[in-house]
């Protein structure tokens, strides 16, 4: 609804979990939720945090996080990938943890473009 009322046609994440970027949009995701919560008061920066206090994307990933767009957009389809070294699929090279949500799946967008080494992706 709101993507829709802002006329977006396209979302653009920066991933770095696949390649080890550090710099990536879920390392600055916390900065995004400060700001968010300095004009909306419904957003509460400790709702991304797991039951231990930390921002965490592994299997201790906060409901609020793991139903996050970034999150989504981020992960979708990563835990496909799979290395000579990773069984499971999944791990982030930049949080060094296998994530623990893999089952994501988009009811309003759809991926646009991923690059070689996922650090661009774009959904419509």
């Amino acid at each position: 609804e709101i993507i829709r009322s802002l006329d977006v046609k396209y979302l653009l994440v920066v991933f770095g979990g696949m390649v080890g970027f550090s710099s990536d949009d879920i390392n600055k995701f916390l900065w995004m939720v400060r700001i968010s919560g300095g004009v909306y008061p419904e957003v509460v920066e400790s709702e991304y945090f797991n039951r231990n206090g930390e921002f965490r994307v592994d299997e201790s990933v906060s409901d609020r996080m793991k139903n996050s767009l970034m999150y989504s957009m981020c992960y979708y389809r990563f835990g496909e990938i799979r290395s000579s070294w990773d069984s499971q699929g999944g791990y982030d090279r930049v949080r060094n943890c296998h994530i623990g949500h893999k089952d994501i799946k988009f009811r309003y967008l759809e991926e646009a473009f991923t690059s070689e080494h996922w650090m661009v992706r774009i959904y419509r």
